[in-house]
């Protein structure tokens, strides 16, 4: 999904979550103090690092013990990069050392995982179909005679993601639906309908555009382009057709709201001809 906002993303590019009981947190520093003990240049690393997670996580400082005494009473939350995001520079923005969080407990932490958070990282991972439009006629569209465009409701109808803490019952779910079509001709010597260029999802069934049938061909298309010149022998028109998605979350705990409307878009080539007649 792309934001319809330029420059805008809601999802984040890390957060803190839950990583580490009491137990894995002292494996951790153990295992540390082994690293590298035998390695050329490098030896004996693992027992400076260890040394200084020992300061913070054993000797008070500000945690006694590795918390061990609060086995089961909470976790120590860690940073976590978005698998999305990892070459964006805000991947390194969430730099601080596992902290502690007891249980049931919200840390105060504006970059900590929450609802919305779950949210806006279950927005990158939407199945959102490509915009592919339908056309009338399909072929080869005529200067001066509407071309239909709508959209096949099967393909394009809402979709969900949901995202998870495992072992918190913290979960959210983002799902977004078709709002509106946008189309650009691809040239100036063109109308499109309606004159915004941008279709609107029916009131009744849901769709956008209608499809053409046989009776409509004098009817003005509810979404579409008229073009009024051809552009040439073997030359064509670059029509690009945007769909927009508005997005909304809901979640566990029953917060909620709407997240920055996604578009996805796609462009065709439309050949267009031009029928010459000669009166007598």
């Amino acid at each position: 999904m792309t934001p319809v906002t330029a420059g805008s993303r809601p999802s984040p590019a890390c957060w803190y979550e839950p990583a580490f009981s009491p137990k894995e947190i002292q494996s951790v520093v153990k295992a540390w103090r082994t690293f590298g003990a035998t390695a050329p240049l490098v030896g004996g690393i693992g027992h400076v690092i260890s040394e200084a997670l020992d300061h913070r996580y054993k000797d008070g400082h500000p945690y006694k013990n590795y918390n061990l005494s609060k086995q089961g009473e909470g976790m120590f939350w860690a940073s976590v990069v978005n698998p999305n995001r990892e070459d964006d520079p805000e991947a390194t923005s969430c730099d601080r050392q596992p902290f502690w969080v007891d249980k049931g407990q919200t840390p105060a932490e504006p970059m900590a995982a929450s609802p919305e958070i779950l949210a806006q990282y279950a927005y990158d991972e939407l199945p959102v179909p490509g915009t592919e439009i339908k056309m009338a006629p399909s072929g080869r569209s005529t200067v001066n005679l509407p071309t239909w465009v709508w959209l096949d409701k099967g393909r394009f109808k809402k979709v969900s993601v949901s995202a998870s803490l495992p072992g918190t019952g913290l979960s959210a779910t983002t799902t977004a639906e078709p709002e509106s079509l946008r189309i650009e001709p691809g040239t100036a010597d063109a109308d499109v309908f309606p004159a915004s260029g941008s279709c609107a999802l029916a009131e009744r069934g849901g769709g956008i555009g209608e499809p053409y049938a046989r009776g409509k061909a004098n009817r003005v298309p509810p979404c579409g382009v008229t073009y009024r010149r051809s552009p040439g022998a073997n030359a064509t028109y670059p029509l690009r057709a945007t769909l927009t998605w508005k997005i909304h979350w809901t979640s566990t705990t029953g917060e909620g709201g709407t997240l920055p409307s996604g578009s996805f878009g796609a462009t065709q080539r439309v050949p267009v001809q031009e029928i010459q007649s000669v009166n007598r």
